[in-house]
């Protein structure tokens, strides 16, 4: 016989269980280090400019579903020969041509403007599309900043934390020659400002990194305080010479692309308006009692008859409009293989500054502060290593931003190419 209150009690027991397996997977998943691709990925998937991309989209495929068709139908009631003088005047029986009518009519707009419809919806859709893959490449550079200023403020802070022991060490000496009766108050009060200035730095280090943090979270929904391991900014998913061949399928062109396919359709509409449209119209009219009822049947077309100051000014205008479009897109690429040409040259330069860094001038810092505080153990003065140290500090600082626009510079370059993956 089954007992209920350990039944109960089991339940509970694997309940708790259960919620604290979902507690840590929780924590584990909070605390887990997000990538750049991972960031990208996640923050294009819940990105609310796209969503609004999608729905303009939408709306631009409902629209094409109902260009080029008939339009509706029109239903017409009315009253024909109706006297209204002489001694029958206001009776609808007193004259035997009066009828009561009622008829439908149907407007036939010609073959070439409702092809012409069709053509221009869908360059409608594909202009929507550009604009998503341009919306979707200007977020997906966002969201590398926002990581990349993140990683770049975190390198900031290791830089400067590594430099925290050795001011210490200085501190700890002035006082130690101090009490020696060797040094002076003023070289101990120097080594203790400036071990309070790198604290400082610190401080607002500190101040940038929640900042990013912020920023980060924005596209990603969820705060984020460890991030893995940072792409190689030296090298190019896409080559160079490759970036500057695709022009126009990069994600900036393709809406150029597309407004020029909008113009070419909206000159086509223009054109149309040069055939002639028809409608059709029947009515059924019934006289007075005794007397035949009449069926009506009507064939219209409308008569394009003075082109010159009507259609063909239409037609002039839209082709001056396309050839705008295409000059404005002809300088766009232009522009934009300037750019491109732009931040490549400043990416390479870039990462050699930044392989000067780290090869010489960090190195050289760090020998001439060591060098410098060496000497002052040995009883030289404390100016060369304080001098020595604001430069060191300066130089780290300097190094931080160098990475961060080199990592930049990465990203407007590798996301220029729309991915496959990026398709709504």
């Amino acid at each position: 016989m089954l007992c209920l209150p350990s039944a109960r009690r089991g339940l509970a027991s694997g309940l708790a269980v259960a919620l604290a397996w979902v507690t840590v997977t929780a924590a584990y998943a909070a605390e887990a280090p997000v990538s750049l691709e991972q960031a990208v990925r996640q923050g294009v998937t819940q990105a609310p400019l796209l969503s609004a991309r999608d729905a303009d989209i939408e709306a631009a495929r409902d629209e094409a579903m109902r260009a080029g068709r008939l339009p509706d139908p029109s239903l017409t009631f009315g009253i024909s020969n109706y006297p209204v003088t002489g001694p029958g005047a206001f009776s609808v029986d007193s004259d035997t041509m009066t009828m009561r009518t009622v008829g439908v009519t149907q407007t036939i707009p010609s073959h070439a403007a409702r092809e012409a419809d069709r053509r221009f919806a869908d360059a409608q859709i594909t202009a929507a599309t550009a604009d998503r893959a341009a919306t979707t490449q200007n977020v997906r550079e966002q969201i590398a900043d926002a990581w990349i200023e993140l990683w770049a403020v975190q390198r900031k802070r290791d830089l400067l934390i590594a430099l925290r022991d050795e001011s210490g060490l200085a501190v700890k000496l002035t006082q130690a020659r101090l009490r020696g009766g060797e040094g002076s108050a003023s070289d101990a009060l120097a080594a203790r400002a400036e071990a309070a200035s790198l604290d400082n730095r610190l401080d607002g280090v500190k101040a940038e990194l929640s900042a990013a943090q912020a920023g980060l979270q924005r596209w990603l929904g969820e705060p984020v305080t460890t991030l893995g391991e940072a792409p190689d900014f030296g090298r190019l998913p896409v080559a160079p010479a490759l970036l500057e061949q695709a022009i126009d399928r990069q994600a900036p062109m393709q809406a150029w692309q597309a407004r020029e396919a909008l113009a070419e359709a909206a000159l086509t509409q223009a054109r149309a308006a040069k055939h002639p449209d028809w409608s059709v119209s029947a009515s059924y009219g019934r006289r007075a009692s005794g007397l035949s009822d009449m069926v009506m049947l009507e064939v219209g077309v409308s008569l394009p008859l003075f082109t010159r100051n009507r259609q063909d000014r239409g037609i002039s205008a839209k082709q001056a409009q396309r050839d705008a479009v295409q000059a404005a897109h002809e300088d766009a690429r232009r522009a934009q293989r300037e750019a491109v040409a732009r931040a490549v040259a400043a990416w390479q330069g870039w990462g050699d500054q930044l392989q000067r860094y780290r090869d010489t001038l960090l190195p050289l810092d760090h020998d001439r502060a060591k060098t410098a505080l060496a000497g002052y153990r040995g009883g030289g003065d404390l100016q060369p290593w304080l001098d020595a140290r604001r430069d060191e500090i300066e130089r780290r600082l300097s190094y931080a931003d160098a990475l961060a626009a080199h990592a930049r510079l990465w990203a407007a370059l590798a996301y220029l190419l729309p991915s496959t993956e990026d398709a709504p």
